[in-house]
């Protein structure tokens, strides 16, 4: 019983990942922004890195049991998903900037650029999300 609570919680960070990857809109930021690192671990934490041109590097990261709901804010085919945790459980962490000293704060929420991202997808998103946060806490 144990291997297949696993199984379905590995099927469920995948698709997590695999749908938020598939609908990252790198366009908005491709001028300032080298590359980015977005995944979704099996022990459940959600980590979206952007290495920036100029040195600088922003590192977002929460546990989905943290997860609280989600929001889609754009138009029908660019925009902004903004995952809300239920307190300020998002580690944000700013480095290398010229500009500014580093910061290590938390967040009530990660956002992420995404595009073509259909209503149905956002439903399926947060049921899946939701779903892992079972399968997490069942394993403490």
């Amino acid at each position: 019983m144990g291997y297949s609570k696993i199984k379905l919680l590995d099927e469920q960070t995948s698709y997590i990942q695999q749908l938020l990857v598939s609908h990252y809109n790198e366009e908005p930021e491709i001028v300032q922004v080298k590359h980015y690192e977005l995944n979704v671990t099996n022990s459940g934490f959600c980590r979206y890195k952007r290495f920036f041109k100029s040195g600088k590097v922003e590192y977002f990261s929460f546990n989905l049991v943290k997860f609280k709901d989600l929001d889609y804010k754009a138009t029908d085919t660019t925009g902004a998903l903004f995952l809300y945790t239920k307190g300020d459980d998002v580690i944000v962490q700013t480095y290398n900037d010229k500009n500014e000293e580093d910061v290590d704060t938390m967040a009530n929420y990660m956002s992420i650029p995404v595009k073509n991202i259909k209503g149905e997808e956002l439903t399926e998103l947060s049921d899946q999300i939701k779903k892992a946060n079972v399968r997490l806490l069942a394993q403490k």
